[in-house]
């Protein structure tokens, strides 16, 4: 139990010093940093375009609204374009008020929270699983993964993956599991 603990903390460690890293330069992304300063109410999207990437027009848009400085973001928005969506990425300070205004349960927060179709989409959940959720349209507020597990899309690097849930929130704020991953 106490290795399971160290393991836990150690992973949580690595997660937060992956989203803490500058997020890789994307091939004609010519947006450039501002010097810090008071944060806009609504930021301005910031695209960051992948070569390469041919958006499917029968997926709607999904809009993710991140801390500026968040590689793992950034990363899961780099999995999502490859898997055909067609992303806006929306710089923010007070990620709070958005988890709170789209109805993520309090204390199941991740790192950034995204909007698509009528659906909230918090952390890193697989594309796949957002596509399911978009072709079965439950009767849900969105799906959820909780904080920031090693091997979930944008989590892939240095640590041992984890199996994880893909949790969906009922309009009442109950949870279910949508999907499992790993083991």
């Amino acid at each position: 139990m106490h290795f399971a603990l160290k393991i836990s903390a150690f992973a949580l460690i690595m997660g937060l010093a992956a989203c803490a890293r500058e997020p890789a330069p994307s091939p004609g992304n010519n947006a450039t940093t501002a010097a810090a300063g008071p944060v806009a109410a609504e930021p301005a999207p910031v695209e960051y375009a992948d070569a390469g990437q041919a958006a499917d027009a029968s997926l709607p848009l999904v809009v993710v609204h991140k801390g500026p400085a968040c590689g793992c973001c950034e990363t899961w928005v780099g999995h999502m374009r490859a898997a055909g969506f067609t992303v806006e990425v929306r710089d923010t300070q007070d990620l709070d008020a958005i988890k709170a205004e789209v109805g993520v349960p309090v204390g199941q927060g991740s790192c950034h929270t995204a909007r698509v179709g009528d659906y909230f989409v918090e952390g890193h959940v697989p594309a796949d699983d957002v596509k399911r959720l978009l072709i079965e349209k439950p009767d849900v507020r969105g799906l959820i993964v909780s904080g920031m597990v090693q091997g979930s899309p944008g989590m892939e690097q240095d640590g041992v993956p984890q199996a994880y849930d893909v949790m969906a929130v009922a309009k009442d704020g109950s949870t279910s599991v949508f999907a499992h991953h790993g083991d």
